[in-house]
């Protein structure tokens, strides 16, 4: 039951769009022909698999709303969360956030963080910058991210 990053995008700039009383229907129909940003980042977190796991849904859930449920995809070695966040000017733009996380050594968890927003007339890269701020956030102490170091 995964939506794919072009519906939901779509969706929620219909759903702005009906919010600033115009017509929300017209503006999903024009958002699914908007072009897109996406930027890809690699990364390892060093922790084991749940804690990095913990860590993404943590650092995603304190500026994201889940798309379905936060963990959309649960399994032995990779799981997948999914948020969409504001990005862009004002944070107006929403931005599809998708990690995931991949069980690596004992203390070390590789993840792939994406980050897709549709772009219009004028190029904010709010993919590109979304993805670049939570990397940093998912990168950086625990303390900088706001999730609590374990001691």
């Amino acid at each position: 039951m995964d939506q794919g990053e072009d519906q939901i995008l779509a969706d929620e700039l219909a759903a702005l769009g009906a919010t600033s009383g115009g017509s929300g229907r017209l503006t999903g129909l024009v958002a699914k022909l908007m072009g897109k940003n996406v930027h890809e980042i690699d990364l390892v977190i060093p922790l084991p698999f749940g804690e990095a796991v913990d860590r993404v849904a943590a650092v995603l859930g304190g500026g994201g709303r889940p798309v379905v449920s936060l963990r959309v995809e649960d399994g032995g070695d990779q799981e997948m969360l999914r948020v969409v966040v504001g990005g862009g000017l004002g944070g107006l733009n929403p931005v599809v956030v998708t990690v995931l996380v991949t069980k690596g050594a004992e203390d070390s968890s590789p993840v792939r963080l994406r980050a897709a927003a549709k772009e219009g007339l004028v190029k904010q890269r709010a993919g590109e910058k979304t993805a670049t701020r939570l990397a940093a956030l998912l990168s950086g102490p625990a303390g900088e991210s706001g999730v609590p170091r374990q001691e």
